[in-house]
């Protein structure tokens, strides 16, 4: 009986081991567990702590100059010479526009026609002793009449001449449909292909001035060159012996200047006049 009351508990011990040893194991297992999370936990930083090195660590010098060296930019000098090379094409592409449109400003007013060409060279009057007629007249006359005057005056290459221009001196697109209506050969013509007038055009306040001219139309026979620039020409330049005013054909009017003693002045206009 002793000895089986004795091997019982001994049994009973052996088969109740294991269970316990278990239960140290898994309790040992949970206390490495949270050791290894603290550790973890102790590595991972605070929500909102200031990482090693970050300029909120850095003295205030450090995060100056990091600032300062953020806000300016990184010298890039081939992109400074891309934007420079861009500058100048795009000052040249403007320039080329402006001449382009130009152009078609004068293709539109008809004053750039190839019949234009003797126009815009015309030659100066002969060096000889020879006086040219030269009608004044204003913007302000029907054009009808200007184109008249125009077709008498190619005949006796004489030249037209205007005070200043429709709109004031800084104003030429008036003044050049104007000069277009009046040369056009056909007044219904539109274009760059419109035949145009062998006269001369233009405009000198000065020799107005210089011939004391009160009203229009007027005529004058200048001696030498009267299309010259009234910049290039002096104040004494030559200026006519007489001006015959009136609202008469051309004709009429060298007449009228040949009664006042200017025969020898007018007779090569005159001539030229009546052959064609």
């Amino acid at each position: 009986m002793t000895f089986w009351g004795l091997a019982v508990p001994v049994m009973v011990q052996a088969q109740t081991r294991p269970d316990g040893a278990k239960a140290k194991i898994e309790e040992q297992g949970d206390a490495a567990v949270d050791r290894l999370k603290g550790a973890i936990a102790k590595q991972k930083p605070h929500v909102g702590a200031p990482t090693p090195g970050t300029p909120s660590e850095a003295s205030p010098e450090i995060r100056r100059r990091a600032f300062e060296a953020m806000r300016r930019p990184a010298p890039a000098p081939a992109m400074d010479a891309r934007a420079r090379a861009a500058l100048e094409a795009g000052r040249a592409d403007i320039a080329r526009e402006r001449e382009a449109m130009a152009k078609r400003l004068d293709q539109a007013l008809g004053l750039d026609a190839p019949d234009t060409a003797a126009l815009a060279k015309a030659t100066a009057p002969p060096a000889k002793a020879s006086w040219v007629p030269v009608l004044f007249v204003s913007s302000s006359m029907p054009v009808a009449t200007l184109r008249t005057y125009a077709g008498q005056l190619e005949k006796a290459h004489g030249v037209l001449a205007f005070r200043g221009m429709p709109g004031g001196l800084t104003k030429v697109a008036p003044m050049a449909k104007l000069s277009a209506e009046i040369l056009r050969l056909d007044p219904g013509c539109q274009g760059p292909a419109c035949a145009m007038r062998n006269v001369q055009l233009i405009v000198d306040p000065i020799v107005f001035r210089q011939h004391g001219i009160v009203r229009v139309p007027a005529l004058a026979m200048i001696p030498g060159d009267p299309t010259q620039p009234y910049c290039e020409r002096e104040d004494d330049s030559p200026r006519a012996a007489h001006i015959v005013y009136g609202d008469a054909a051309l004709s009429g009017l060298l007449e009228e200047y040949g009664r006042l003693g200017g025969k020898e002045e007018v007779r090569d206009a005159q001539a030229r006049l009546e052959s064609r």
